[in-house]
């Protein structure tokens, strides 16, 4: 990895690419500073030190939300637009149909998730400011949100063009640099956090063994998403002789690789909202005048408690079967054995058609049984880590930053390969 990575910097064209998308970064970094006008700093600092959903949103926000910057919901609406779409085109014939219409279908989606993405946003900045301007016992972060004051309505346009302007650094930095713009700013609000907390650790009285124990963990922990996620079971697909004109080509022999965890890290932030959301929203009538309100508010935070039983058995079985429910969603094994008879391939010992389709089907859901039980450890071995080690530290969503951090830089690193491999393919023919 790291002779590739060399080997792309004495690459004049990589080296540029690399330089660009740094540059943006270090402005999406810049933005992130930038707050909204009338935040209290000091209000927002105590809301998200013990709200695990804001930080869930911080996360995705880049960092942003952990200053309210004018980029603090991030591409958080644009991730929403493109899961709604992604779920839209497995049910709506028009979708299906550009979907399966290449580059041209690819492009006129996006521009309909770019398009979504807006009112989206406007949604999510109305539900920040709403959220922000509660008294929550810190204070209030913003001031009490009015549809008609010009304060408010300048904070929820800022929030809006703070996101179209991070959609945008996304997709320029996807089609002039390397890898995903959008997971590239993900990954540099995580990343960013990491000085923060280490400098927080070194300034409390630190204790060495806990620290060393978490590196190696860690460390294990890197490995093992490598491996799982780099996992994929290759299914032989044989092509037949097939005549076109007065011409005869010879058929060939590929592969058809599937791999062990196809839905990414999609089931663990559908399971971890999901769980998070009723305890949010609870948490704003624990201290209602009404008793029979505040009981029930209190009984569900009790019962949704982060650190509780109850919880994490319930973020794992929510991850695996989100996992099986998004699965069904990317790989559909019909379309896939339509299109290997079309095209005159088969797998050895299958008949076309049907068998090839069941045979498909079947070989997703034992595979997709270790990619459930891989997220499903990802999600709930913080709780763990955190209940062994004792650190008392907060690490719910610890799983999903480092799935996201490891994934963003293993797909960068085959795409700086592939770079380097074209390269050398074109130096071969010149």
């Amino acid at each position: 990895m790291l002779d590739a990575l060399v080997n792309a910097f004495r690459a004049p064209d990589i080296r540029r690419r690399i330089l660009f998308v740094l540059a943006l970064l270090v402005v999406f970094r810049f933005l992130a500073a930038v707050p909204v006008p009338g935040v209290d700093p000091q209000a927002l600092e105590n809301l998200l030190a013990d709200n695990d959903f804001l930080q869930l949103l911080n996360i995705f926000s880049g960092g942003g939300l952990s200053n309210f910057s004018i980029v603090a919901m991030g591409v958080n609406p644009y991730i929403n637009a493109s899961i709604i779409m992604q779920l839209m085109s497995g049910v709506v014939p028009r979708l299906q149909a550009l979907s399966r219409e290449g580059e041209y279908g690819r492009n006129k989606i996006n521009q309909y998730t770019r398009y979504l993405t807006v009112p989206m946003a406007f949604l999510q900045a109305y539900g920040y400011l709403a959220l922000l301007s509660t008294n929550q016992g810190g204070g209030a972060v913003v001031a009490p949100f009015d549809i008609t004051s010009f304060e408010s309505l300048t904070q929820m346009f800022t929030l809006v063009a703070g996101t179209v302007l991070t959609m945008w650094l996304g997709e320029i930095i996807t089609e002039r640099g390397i890898g995903n713009g959008i997971s590239f700013l993900i990954f540099a609000g995580i990343v960013a956090q990491f000085p923060g907390a280490v400098t927080g650790f070194l300034e409390a009285d630190p204790n060495w063994g806990v620290a060393i124990a978490f590196v190696v963990l860690a460390v294990i922990a890197v490995a093992v998403i490598v491996y799982i996620q780099e996992g994929q079971r290759r299914i032989p697909i044989q092509y037949a002789s097939r005549v076109r004109g007065r011409r005869m080509y010879q058929g060939g022999a590929t592969f058809l690789p599937l791999r062990v965890n196809q839905a990414g890290v999609i089931p663990l932030i559908f399971a971890v909202s999901i769980l998070l959301f009723p305890s949010q929203i609870a948490s704003y009538f624990t201290t209602s005048e009404v008793t029979g309100v505040r009981d029930v508010a209190n009984g569900i935070v009790r019962f949704l408690d982060p650190n509780g039983p109850v919880y994490i058995a319930s973020y794992f079985l929510l991850t695996l079967g989100f996992t099986y429910f998004y699965t069904a969603f990317t790989f559909k094994p019909d379309e896939t054995a339509d299109q290997l008879r079309k095209n005159g391939g088969f797998i050895p010992g299958i008949r076309p058609g049907g068998p090839t389709r069941d045979y498909l089907a079947r070989v997703v859901f034992r595979i997709s049984i270790a990619g459930a039980l891989f997220l499903g450890v990802i999600a709930v071995s913080p709780y763990i880590v955190s209940a062994i080690l004792r650190t008392g530290a907060n690490l719910a969503i610890g799983g999903t930053a480092l799935l996201i951090v490891v994934s963003v830089v293993v797909e960068t690193m085959k795409q700086l390969e592939a770079q380097l491999m074209m390269r050398n393919y074109e130096g071969f023919i010149r």
